[in-house]
């Protein structure tokens, strides 16, 4: 984590917050306009300390320090700027923390420093506290901007795993609402599908909605997929709502397979998430997608503190490498799953990788993927494993 961002900042002030901090990086102001700053701002990994320089427009400033105030409390925003008493007020009803002359000496520096990162320290401990901890329950959504990446692939591994640490204690939603198939990949035939589940009693009583529900031969639930399109299409924002609030109270862990992009569907899955596992593919459109998602959905203020940005696929043959993807999305990945043929047997086949249990990558990712959500469930594997099944 750099202590300080600094964003069209010009050399010398730059210069002024690296003799002081030590530990600062410097973005043109070019990282705006192309919607990288959000992964620099997104998750653990943020600065304590945002500087805006006199090279940014000044309502862009004050856009982006509103923004910022909603994306990463933990972080303070910095104006470069001659202040005057409207400046101040203007600026401060934005989210700007502080306001700092382009002509600052060393003195003036130190003092904006040590009062933002104060500052940053207190929201971030205020905003933190909850999140860092293991949540009593918890609503795992996976998302990604287009299809074919493997979310059903995760999700149900992900459901599988923690229904193994609890059995009786998960339960996986199909929310593709045309074209889902959890329960193919699960190897399951379910009598009662998603708009069962929405609909007549089941949509406020608990114990009829559990009889709408299958259940896997490892103690995990699921709420199957639509069986057609066109009755995937009758199910509502507010049914999917009411759907995840119930089995949140119902089951300590709901883990909610999407329909690729942002549908309203998975907008409400989003609302009530605790942790977002976003997912893209080695390709340049899968690499851009999973930027442009990530930038929207901190936009709308709905990504979890606990966000899981995954790559899966990836091949040395893609003429694509980490380091490009990482740059292109603005912030590092947390997981990187390589291609292996263990994928398309485990599909194929209805067996999760995680309930088979192996020695892939593949299944040494999810693991570690498992153990990031839910520490308890998973050992953490050492520095060579990590290395290999691509976390961070």
């Amino acid at each position: 984590m750099s202590t300080v961002l600094t964003i069209g900042v010009d050399d010398a002030l730059s210069a002024a917050f690296h003799e002081i901090s030590g530990d600062v990086l410097a973005l043109g102001p070019e990282a705006v306009a192309e919607g990288t700053l959000t992964g620099h701002l997104a998750g653990p990994h943020a600065p304590a300390l945002l500087v805006l320089g006199a090279q940014v427009p000044l309502r862009t400033a004050l856009s982006l320090a509103g923004q910022v105030d909603v994306v990463s409390p933990g972080t303070s925003v910095v104006l470069v700027a001659f202040p005057d008493p409207d400046l101040w007020q203007e600026a401060m009803r934005a989210g700007v923390r502080d306001v700092l002359s382009p002509h600052a000496d060393a003195a003036a520096v130190q003092a904006v420093l040590t009062r933002a990162t104060g500052l940053a320290q207190a929201r971030r401990s205020a905003h933190g506290a909850a999140p860092t901890a293991a949540p009593t329950r918890r609503v795992v959504v996976v998302a990604a901007p287009k299809g074919g990446v493997g979310k059903t692939t995760v999700a149900t591994n992900l459901a599988i795993g923690l229904a193994a640490a609890e059995p009786g204690s998960t339960v996986v939603v199909d929310l593709d609402l045309q074209f889902g198939d959890v329960a193919g990949a699960l190897a399951l035939v379910p009598q009662h599908t998603l708009p069962d589940a929405v609909r007549g009693a089941a949509s406020n009583d608990p114990l009829v909605l559990k009889t709408h529900l299958s259940r896997h031969h490892t103690g995990l639930y699921v709420v199957a997929g639509s069986d057609s399109p066109a009755a995937g299409d009758t199910i509502t924002a507010a049914d999917v709502a009411r759907l995840v609030d119930m089995l949140s109270r119902e089951f300590r862990n709901v883990v909610v397979d999407t329909a690729p992009g942002l549908t309203d569907h998975t907008l409400t899955a989003l609302e009530r998430a605790t942790d977002l596992v976003l997912m893209g593919s080695m390709d340049v459109p899968g690499v851009r997608g999973l930027r442009k998602e990530l930038d929207v959905l901190a936009q709308l203020g709905l990504v979890p503190a606990r966000r899981h940005l995954v790559l899966n696929g990836a091949d040395s043959a893609s003429g694509l490498a980490i380091e490009d993807v990482e740059r292109t999305i603005g912030g590092p990945l947390d997981l990187v799953l390589p291609r292996h043929k263990a994928v398309p047997l485990s599909t194929n086949t209805g067996v999760p990788l995680l309930e088979k249990g192996g020695k892939d990558p593949v299944t040494r990712g999810l693991q570690a993927l498992l153990a990031r959500i839910a520490p308890a469930t998973a050992p953490v594997r050492g520095r060579r494993a990590r290395r290999r099944a691509g976390t961070r």
